[in-house]
């Protein structure tokens, strides 16, 4: 455990510079690697605070904020700074919109339909879990503490 204050979310800026990059992993040089991950600092920052409290999901470890948001950065990123220097996947046509290249509008429906299908099938998926077993606890074992209610043990004794 971190007990250095700040240090939690400086590891989730980290975690998000990774899921940023993943897209462009073999696309993009060195220092537009570095540029893609100091947006993923800020905008998934953004994501985990302002998104998150605007919307009020519930995502205590910022997985969407992280993941969802830095991902997706990543493939738009991915659009932009695309370059034949790292794979000439394009026969030596341009690649990014800084070399002149189309691949951003590619990127672009690619994240559209991955995050339609994600939607629907989160939604059908909550759906079956609901009608199976619920997606809540009741009042009555949050109260208690989930700890106990469903695995009966305590996570934390704190006496």
């Amino acid at each position: 455990m971190c007990r250095l204050r700040g240090c939690q979310g400086l590891l989730t800026g980290a975690v998000a510079g990774l899921a940023t990059i993943t897209p462009a992993a073999g696309f993009v040089n060195p220092m537009p690697a570095l540029v893609m991950g100091a947006a993923a600092g800020v905008v998934c920052a953004f994501a985990c605070s302002k998104v998150k409290a605007a919307f009020r999901y519930d995502d205590a470890l910022d997985a969407f904020g992280v993941h969802g948001v830095g991902g997706t950065l990543g493939a738009l990123l991915t659009g932009v700074f695309a370059t034949r220097a790292c794979w000439d996947i394009a026969g030596g046509e341009p690649l990014g919109l800084v070399e002149g290249g189309t691949v951003l509008k590619g990127q672009a429906v690619a994240v559209l339909v991955t995050w339609v299908f994600s939607i629907v099938a989160t939604f059908v998926i909550l759906k079956v879990v609901d009608a199976v077993v619920g997606l809540r606890a009741s009042e009555r074992e949050e109260v208690q503490g989930l700890d106990l209610s469903q695995h009966e043990e305590e996570g934390y004794i704190l006496a």
